[in-house]
């Protein structure tokens, strides 16, 4: 008995750490089926037939946060429930399944091909080849921009999407590794409020009322991970006083709870400043001035910047793993 009970704690182990490795060296083949794929799809529908009923504001609210309780429970327990089933026809079946599904709530080696595909046009000199790829991964305008803010537009989603792409994801999956339901439901389910925020969570017409709920829902998930990652990359950094301080004192300045702190972080860390005025559809936003501008942002940065986000996310891997087996070596039964 304790040598089975011994194996599942194990077990727990290693599928975080497969699922790691399975998103360093795959990542997510385009074309593949992915659960984002079908979450984005559920939100897509719910959110049209909300729409439809011409609900006052307080009536949209109140089904917006049925839709988000509803897409994240649901994500976690479809899950739990295709886990399930494949162990019943096997346990090899099974572990697999658990390993596909978190590897593809990672999303580091996307992230850095993201990065490759806007710098490789970039460094060649093709500008409008560079704006027509950088527009398929981030939400301004990216007609007019010229070198200098294309690169700060990849910087900035590089170390934006660290936290609540990579980082954040494994926080959740090494929370579920400790939880009786395993790793995949916990990380699907953060996942699925990731998802939510990027579709629908705006404060702009028409999601104003319907997203309110899943905005700020992932805000709060987001909170913990984001400080997480904050310490470990100024950790790593070799400043840890410098990039904190940066951080509490450019950081408040965004709007968002944690993206600004997570932007932050990097410019601080790199040496370099992000911010400044962007435009959405149209319109112009400026943006709070994070870090200080020593260096110029340039492609080796960015760079730097991804393998800072490779070596957080293997610390946390390491102590992640080492804490699940010595919980298993210390309470096998």
């Amino acid at each position: 008995m304790m040598s089975v009970l011994w194996f599942s704690w194990a077990e727990r182990a290693a599928v975080v750490g497969l699922a790691a490795a399975l998103d360093r060296i795959v990542g997510d083949p385009w074309g593949w089926p992915h659960p984002v794929q079908a979450i984005g799809q559920v939100i897509t529908w719910g959110s049209q037939r909300i729409f439809r009923l011409k609900l006052s504001p307080g009536g949209e609210r109140s089904l917006g946060i049925i839709l988000g309780l509803g897409v994240i429970l649901g994500s976690g327990a479809v899950g739990w429930g295709m886990v399930r089933l494949a162990r019943m026809v096997h346990p090899v079946v099974g572990l697999g399944c658990e390993v596909v599904l978190l590897a593809s709530c990672f999303a580091g080696r996307s992230l850095r091909r993201a990065a490759e595909d806007v710098l490789a046009p970039l460094e060649s000199g093709d500008i409008p080849l560079a704006r027509e790829r950088l527009a398929l991964y981030v939400g301004r305008d990216t007609e007019s921009l010229d070198k200098p803010e294309i690169l700060r537009a990849v910087l900035e989603t590089v170390s934006e999407n660290a936290t609540d792409g990579v980082m954040a994801p494994l926080f959740y999956a090494l929370l579920g590794a400790l939880l009786p339901v395993g790793s995949v439901p916990v990380a699907l389910a953060y996942k699925a409020a990731s998802t939510l925020d990027s579709m629908i969570g705006y404060r702009e017409m028409p999601y104003t009322h319907l997203g309110w709920f899943s905005a700020r829902f992932e805000d709060a998930l987001t909170w913990l991970p984001c400080r997480l990652t904050v310490f470990t990359i100024a950790l790593l950094s070799g400043r840890p006083r410098q990039v904190w301080h940066l951080c509490r004192r450019d950081a408040p300045a965004d709007p968002s709870p944690n993206a600004g702190w997570s932007e932050c972080a990097y410019a601080a860390a790199l040496g370099v400043q992000l911010g400044g005025w962007n435009v959405y559809r149209g319109q112009v936003k400026e943006k709070p001035l994070l870090g200080d501008a020593v260096v110029p942002i340039t492609g080796d940065r960015i760079l730097a910047a991804l393998a800072l986000t490779r070596r957080a996310f293997l610390l946390w891997i390491g102590l992640g793993v080492a804490v699940i087996a010595g919980l298993g070596r210390l309470h096998p039964g």
